[in-house]
């Protein structure tokens, strides 16, 4: 492929000599060789203590990026896309021989992303929306009160002790003391919530139940027992919908039905009129991203698989999981989940390539002081420094970077009203 550029490299002579040297003297810092101070032993005894090889790894470490640099300064047309793979071919005391291999961003055609036939949704808001908000909005502020002398129903909360047992035996992580839990929220496995309906206030439960076959590996399909004490019993008490309800949501220039209904409609259209610019991006990128020519690298698609994972561990961790767990719930490895992952890494690749391609088309740029008020009002909005959204951004140029895509988007809307 164009974009694959292999150089091969060789260090030798005093090149070589000196990525030797700089490693001795960084790793005999640390090296106490009988006879001599720490860190004082001259070289040559050092190598015959330790070995000349010992100083390899860390050398050729130094003369790849030497070889990196002078590649990107000599080639300027050469933009790394991912992390170059090295291959080491030959090393001795005399020289190393290597050869990197730089993938830059494939070629990419694009016949046209104007009057890509892609509309706008108009957006309409409805009664039953209007409604449906308002109770939303009930819930959000509903205030939880003691059920005296009821009996548990669905959607009630309940604050429990439990523990569970399997084969007679403690479950591990199954036993906890003034859990509140919602009735109907399937926060346990099935049957669990569904057996307390019906029952009181200081009530002692008893559970069978069987593990679901899609839970961990040594649990699925297995019995299990839950004794469970009913503390108490709580349920919502949804607020009237009047004066002291809209103050509540800060809605203090609010005082009749109407006015109420007309804040809650304008609530719901500036949401969906978002999400509805979303979406018309969303299709003209891949109305664009279908028209693309691109031969994307193998390399490239892996490396952005890697990212998307590392964003869904994140979430994972958020949630109290981590990938290996989650392997063992839905029975798959990491090449399923890296394989699963390929068309979105390939639909992001091909947006991005798209919205590259209108800000090299149009040509744009901004100026020093045009990116430095954006940075400020940025900050401002978030509240931070600037210095410390530059540093999340990680770098000025990203931060451009990101602007001029953000200007491309603007300009592929306008072309295809």
């Amino acid at each position: 492929m164009k974009n694959v550029h292999k150089i091969e490299i060789k260090f030798d002579g005093e090149k070589w000599e000196k990525c030797l040297d700089n490693t001795f003297k960084k790793h005999n810092k640390d090296i106490k060789i009988d006879g001599f101070r720490k860190g004082s032993a001259p070289k040559e005894i050092f190598i015959k203590k330790m070995g000349i090889e010992s100083l390899y790894p860390d050398a050729v470490d130094e003369a790849i990026n030497i070889a990196y640099k002078e590649i990107l300064e000599k080639n300027k047309d050469i933009f790394p896309v991912i992390e170059p793979q090295v291959d080491v071919t030959g090393i001795n005391e005399k020289e190393v021989n290597f050869t990197i291999t730089i993938i830059s961003k494939p070629e990419v055609k694009l016949d046209s992303y104007k009057d890509l036939g892609v509309k706008k949704e108009k957006v309409k808001v409805t009664k039953e929306e209007i409604n449906h908000e308002i109770e939303e909005l009930r819930e959000q502020l509903a205030e939880v009160v003691v059920k005296e002398g009821a009996k548990v129903s669905n959607g009630d909360t309940v604050v429990i002790d439990f523990d569970g047992y399997v084969d007679g035996k403690a479950l591990d992580g199954g036993k906890g003391e003034n859990y509140p839990l919602e009735i109907g929220s399937h926060t346990f496995i099935p049957g669990f919530e569904e057996g307390l309906i019906g029952h009181s206030s200081n009530e002692e439960v008893t559970l069978e139940l069987t593990f679901p076959e899609n839970y961990v590996e040594n649990l699925k399909g297995k019995n299990v027992t839950f004794k469970v004490k009913i503390h108490e019993i709580k349920t919502k008490v949804l607020p009237e919908v009047n004066e002291d309800f809209y103050a509540d949501l800060g809605l203090d220039n609010v005082k009749t039905v109407e006015e109420f209904n007309s804040e809650v409609e304008k609530t719901i259209k500036e949401r969906k009129e978002h999400e509805a610019d979303d979406k018309f991006v969303e299709d003209l990128l891949s109305k664009a991203a279908d028209k693309l020519e691109v031969e994307i690298n193998p390399e490239i698609i892996d490396s952005e698989v890697h990212l998307i994972m590392e964003n869904y561990e994140r979430n994972l961790k958020a949630q109290g999981l981590d990938l290996q767990h989650y392997f063992e719930i839905t029975h798959t490895t990491h090449e399923d989940l890296h394989k699963q992952l390929e068309p979105e890494a390939i639909k992001r690749l091909k947006y991005r390539y798209v919205i590259e391609y209108i800000k090299d088309n149009e040509k744009i740029d901004f100026k020093k002081s045009e990116v430095d008020k954006k940075v400020k009002e940025v900050a401002e909005n978030y509240g931070i420094s600037v210095e410390e959204l530059i540093k999340a951004y990680g770098g000025i140029e990203v931060f451009k970077y990101d602007m001029c895509m953000q200007k491309a988007l603007e300009i592929l809307r306008e072309n295809n009203k």
